[in-house]
């Protein structure tokens, strides 16, 4: 019977599976980009999916090229997230589902991101998540903008219908640089500062947040980090760093499972 990898208890990757040439070193043998990406990092964020959708048999491909402990964090379209306004998405959400569905055990989450300009409305966010909670049981990560969102009665509603908030770089205000809502999973995005996406992250930096990373970190609520500084290439060695200060031996077993 084949070797089971332990589950990772923090989970670090980034937004797509480019590898930057320079970092080439840090990965093993592998016939596609994405399976070379796996043999170093348990976890990667589909992006794409917010700007247009992918055939389920894409997603099969995805799911087939990658070890079993592996997870992908998929990002809900932004006809669901931004066009719509979170009202009457139940056929867009059906269609999305089936395809990600695709992903099978692999799928670890799907992540909401809100456009800064819509304000919390509590009967329309429930609405939504109840229609979400009915379709699927994967774990959903919000990441709301506008500063409405940071509030008890907020917290209150993502937690009823388990959805984690996550913690983002940089912050609009200090309430996004926590975690919050429901517990599982943990969830750091994190953009490049002080340039979103270009920026690198200092060593200073990286040690806070695995710090930081290691105090919400349990085996019933796992830590996920992503980093989404890809336009130079920071994201990878910078995920990386952030592995080797963590220095999880189960997240280390995990990868070379």
């Amino acid at each position: 019977m084949p070797r089971q990898s332990p589950v990772p208890r923090v989970r670090v990757g980034c937004a797509g599976w480019s590898i930057p040439t320079g970092c080439a070193a840090l990965f093993g043998e592998g016939d596609s980009l994405l399976a070379r990406y796996a043999t170093r990092f348990s976890v990667v964020e589909i992006n794409s999916s917010f700007y247009r959708s992918h055939q389920r048999r894409t997603y099969e491909r995805w799911a087939a090229t990658v070890p079993a402990h592996f997870r992908f964090s998929v990002k809900v379209p932004r006809t669901l997230s931004h066009d719509t306004g979170l009202v009457g998405a139940g056929p867009l959400l059906d269609g999305f589902l089936d395809e990600v569905a695709g992903l099978g055990s692999t799928l670890g989450a799907l992540l909401l991101q809100l456009p800064p300009s819509l304000a919390f409305d509590g009967r329309r966010v429930a609405a939504f998540l109840g229609a979400l909670r009915r379709r699927t049981t994967v774990a959903v990560v919000c990441e709301p903008r506008h500063a409405s969102w940071f509030d008890p009665r907020v917290e209150a509603l993502l937690q009823r219908h388990g959805v984690a908030r996550a913690a983002v770089d940089p912050a609009r205000l200090p309430a996004a640089a926590v975690p919050g809502g429901a517990a599982a999973p943990a969830y750091w995005r994190w953009h490049g500062s002080p340039r979103m996406y270009y920026s690198d992250y200092a060593e200073t930096a990286l040690a806070a947040l695995a710090a930081e990373v290691q105090r919400h970190a349990t085996v019933n609520a796992p830590a996920w980090v992503i980093f989404d500084n890809t336009a130079q290439g920071f994201a990878v060695p910078n995920a990386a760093r952030l592995q080797a200060l963590l220095a999880d031996p189960t997240d280390r077993a995990a990868r070379q499972g």
